[in-house]
């Protein structure tokens, strides 16, 4: 039984080797970018829309919505990123729901690669917020001697969201596997069914705790400059 898609070889000459996971990763930036294409090709504003586009509304409105609860800041400089991050993980897991395709968040380097994402972005938007000096003066609060213990916990909160998502998406795919193989038909479609809402619902979970993540980060560098704003002041 082949658990993850690396396992899986489609063309390798000598040391290039390539594999479901990044053909599949292909297959869904490539849908997503073509229907982004279509759809925002003839955006309009009247009231008689398209229906991809009343969608399309529908849910950059959502994020939006998810992401401005989260952060208690305007969603906009934060959409593109986490946006991104929600749309390719659950459509990778919507198709999973046909034959054949394996989801590449059913491999560890593709959730590795995108809880690494997530690490970058921390402080990319943190430093974006309040600047480096604020930024790197969190890794010694209290005390210098936090530094190792706050850069552990960086690096342990991005391995959880790699293993947290792997995790559910190979684990689903290997009980609908082993159940395809032992019992009816009928079964295994619910479990499928069953799956798809666990890869969305895996998908608005990574999103969020991305979120938090980046909207932790600015909070406190917000609050930092706004107490030392009041003190000078004072």
């Amino acid at each position: 039984m082949q658990i993850t898609p690396d396992q899986i070889i489609l063309w390798q000459n000598g040391p290039i080797v390539l594999n479901a996971t990044i053909v599949f990763t292909w297959i869904v930036m490539a849908l997503l970018v073509v229907t982004a294409r279509l759809v925002t090709a003839r955006l309009s504003d009247d009231e008689t829309m398209s229906r991809w586009q009343s969608l399309l509304e529908v849910v950059v409105v959502s994020m939006r919505d998810q992401i401005r609860d989260v952060s208690r800041e305007d969603p906009g400089r934060y959409l593109p990123f986490v946006g991104t991050l929600f749309l390719f993980i659950a459509t990778s897991n919507v198709l999973a729901v046909i034959p054949g395709f394996k989801p590449p968040t059913g491999s560890l380097s593709t959730t590795a690669a995108l809880a690494l994402c997530v690490l970058v972005a921390v402080p990319v938007f943190a430093i974006a917020e309040g600047g480096l000096a604020v930024f790197l003066r969190k890794y010694i609060q209290p005390t210098v001697f936090m530094l190792p213990f706050n850069v552990i916990g960086e690096i342990s909160r991005t391995l959880a969201l790699a293993v947290r998502l792997y995790g559910n998406i190979m684990s689903g795919t290997v009980i609908v596997a082993i159940l395809v193989s032992i019992v009816p038909f009928f079964f295994p479609i619910v479990m499928q069914l069953f799956g798809l809402l666990t890869g969305l619902i895996q998908a608005y979970i990574f999103a969020v705790l991305a979120m938090v993540y980046i909207a932790s980060a600015t909070r406190s560098h917000s609050g930092e400059d706004g107490q030392r704003q009041s003190a000078e002041s004072s």
